[in-house]
């Protein structure tokens, strides 16, 4: 079976690399659809901020910031200086350039548009061939449980540096949201579904949490495939590895399978897991070793092409 149209569900910098090397790697890079998580999705300073959306449209039209993997590339803080001199303290970086992005989302946002068609018409601007779809253009907000009690996922993640606990993950507005209509679309036209290498609790969990979207992706015809964002028990960026401990399951590859184990058909493993592979296939879940450090365009492109060819094998 020729794979062509494919879709990757992805949020945060893995994900979002991943992508990259699907639409590198895809003959025609218009047929890849990009589902992203929007639960960490908040407002700053009166504006719409979407990480996600941000980090992956940045990515797959070259304007990532190369060192961080989000944001832009050569940026300046200048309003962020501004705004400290006025007294306030920046905790959430936002460039220049990037405040753009977020000023015209937010404005169009509340002229009525939808976020999907705000997001479509800010990737083609761009020059993305991908197309970006958000999970739903309904809000959602991931909430974490601590000892600290509970955190807003940004307030976790960047102003806290991710060092709590989670001891419970809940998707606030999760039961209204509906899956965007070009999800659906494009999940029911895929010849693969491409989980990336991202965080299963707050970046894929909030996917599959949105009511109808995991109906749509077990009726989607294509082999779903992941790719473990855990490498040698720790995760490469963030805090997936100490999520999985403290959320109660095994920090490892087998761990993530267990976790997407009704939705996927096979899972992409690290050669340094290897020995993981028996294990996860004796429980249902077929696997594939290979690198999946992405170091360079070339290692995202290779990773793609695996992910691709095992879709193929499982479909065959």
């Amino acid at each position: 079976m020729a794979i062509e149209r494919v879709v990757a569900l992805a949020g945060g910098v893995g994900g979002a690399k991943l992508a990259h090397g699907l639409q590198l790697a895809l003959a025609d890079p218009t047929r890849l659809s990009v589902i992203v998580n929007t639960a960490d999705d908040f407002d700053l300073y009166g504006l719409r901020i979407c990480p996600d959306l941000d980090t992956v449209m940045y990515t797959l039209t070259g304007w990532a910031n190369p060192v961080t993997g989000w944001g832009v590339r050569d940026d300046s803080l200048t309003a962020l200086d501004m705004l400290a001199r006025f007294g306030e303290q920046p905790w959430f970086q936002l460039g220049d350039r990037d405040f753009a992005t977020h000023i015209l989302r937010t404005q169009r946002l509340r002229a009525g548009e939808t976020l999907s068609a705000v997001t479509r018409d800010l990737a083609r601007a761009l020059g993305m061939p991908a197309t970006l779809i958000p999970m739903s253009d309904d809000p959602v907000a991931t909430l974490l449980d601590t000892p600290a009690g509970r955190l807003d996922f940004q307030q976790y993640f960047v102003a806290r540096h991710h060092a709590d606990t989670v001891l419970g993950v809940t998707f606030q507005g999760i039961e209204h949201a509906r899956p965007s209509d070009a999800a659906l679309v494009a999940l029911c036209e895929a010849d693969a579904i491409v989980f990336c290498p991202s965080n299963p609790f707050v970046s894929v969990g909030p996917i599959l949490a949105v009511p109808g979207l995991r109906a749509a992706l077990a009726a989607a015809p294509g082999p779903k495939v992941a790719v473990s964002p855990i490498i040698g028990g720790r995760a490469l960026k963030g805090p997936a590895d100490q999520m999985l401990a403290s959320l109660g399951h095994e920090v490892s590859a087998h761990g993530v399978a267990r976790i997407l184990a009704d939705v996927i058909d096979g899972l992409i493993i690290d050669a340094t897991d290897a020995a993981l592979a028996v294990r996860i296939e004796a429980e249902g879940t077929r696997v594939r070793v290979a690198q999946t450090i992405m170091h360079s365009n070339a290692d995202r492109v290779e990773l793609a092409r695996v992910a691709l060819d095992f879709a193929a094998e499982l479909a065959r």
